[in-house]
């Protein structure tokens, strides 16, 4: 049996961790505009908005939505219609329009003001659990908030990296993403959590597909057992 395969889930997701950074080297602003700098609601907004759809149709849709209104509070009073338009690039608009005008209009009414500045002194789970009370907003969307805009130890999961979890077999196959985001930040160290998210998602999209995975030329192959098993 290949010596790498018989490591323990925790120590080949750390290899897995680091040999990949050292090939990807990801950073947020990968994923972003350059020299973006969101507060955790653009990252909420931003995040909404990239469900279902790319970075770059998100991004896109995000910076016509800023361009569009003065300020959040425009966004959630202006007719629906015109936010639909705003977000067009994104896809599903009627679908995140209302979602996003929701969003903003509560926590006008809870905060006083349309803000989630107030989440950086409450603990991770406080926080995860305040977001996810959100209608349209999951795990996924709340651990991008706290990971990217409030500094909080959280480890988003989407397809890829939920996809390379399974199998790289860091969790059983079948685990739905909700249940993966506890297991896989059980597994890692919290200073692990950015570079693990960026650098999975930047594999699955470069070599670990979903369809066809190009598994003869994946650097994880010796630690991988479903690429050793495939071929």
């Amino acid at each position: 049996m290949n010596e790498s395969l018989v490591m323990s889930p925790r120590q080949r997701a750390l290899e897995v961790t680091d040999r990949l950074q050292s090939i990807y080297h990801a950073e947020v602003s990968h994923f972003r505009a350059p020299g973006a700098c969101l507060t955790p609601v653009d990252e909420l907004i931003l995040t909404v908005l990239s469900q279902s759809t790319t970075d770059t149709n998100s991004w896109r849709g995000f910076q016509h939505l800023r361009a569009s209104f003065p300020s959040w509070d425009d966004v959630a009073d202006a007719p629906l219609a015109e936010v639909e338009h705003a977000i067009h690039a994104c896809g599903l608009a009627h679908q995140k329009a209302p979602r996003l005008q929701a969003i903003l209009q509560r926590l006008r009414v809870e905060q006083g003001a349309i803000t989630l500045d107030f989440l950086a002194d409450r603990s991770p789970m406080e926080a995860c659990d305040y977001l996810t009370s959100f209608h349209g907003v999951g795990r996924k969307t709340a651990a991008c908030v706290l990971l990217f805009a409030l500094g909080m130890p959280a480890l988003p999961v989407d397809t890829h990296v939920l996809r390379l979890a399974w199998r790289l077999q860091f969790i059983p196959n079948g685990v739905t993403a909700a249940r993966a985001h506890d297991l896989l930040e059980a597994l890692l160290p919290p200073n692990a959590y950015l570079a693990f998210h960026l650098n999975i998602i930047t594999h699955g999209r470069q070599v670990c597909h979903a369809r066809h995975p190009a598994c003869e030329r994946c650097c994880l192959f010796d630690l991988c057992p479903f690429g050793q098993t495939r071929t």
